[in-house]
């Protein structure tokens, strides 16, 4: 696990951008609870953050407004791929992340706007 943002600087409802051994992260805020999914929008390559929103756990793209689920990285309503989703855990005010040993491929980092 790797260190990512302490908890009070992510409120409910937010989003933040972070950079984690390379991988391009997306740290969410819905209901309670803190997930983690990749930085970046199977559908345009757009980063969510700045601009996504959340709301009850889906994840909307700030450049076409696909949505995903912020739980399964299924997105809703549409055919795109997944997002990839990574273990996240919440724990003596620090949010952690579990990102992969490799370094991201070119397919897995946000496109500029």
């Amino acid at each position: 696990m790797n260190l990512a943002l302490e908890s009070a600087a992510l409120r409910e409802g937010g989003i933040e951008a972070v950079v984690i051994g390379g991988w391009p992260v997306l740290l969410v805020r819905s209901e309670g609870t803190v997930r983690a999914t990749i930085n970046r929008c199977t559908h345009a390559a757009a980063a969510f953050a700045p601009g996504g929103r959340v709301r009850r756990g889906v994840l909307m793209c700030p450049a076409h407004g696909a949505r995903f689920d912020t739980v399964t990285g299924k997105c809703i309503g549409s055919l795109y791929r997944p997002l990839r989703t990574f273990p996240v855990k919440e724990m003596d005010g620090w949010i952690t992340v579990s990102v992969p040993d490799d370094a991201p491929g070119p397919d897995e980092q946000p496109v500029a706007r």
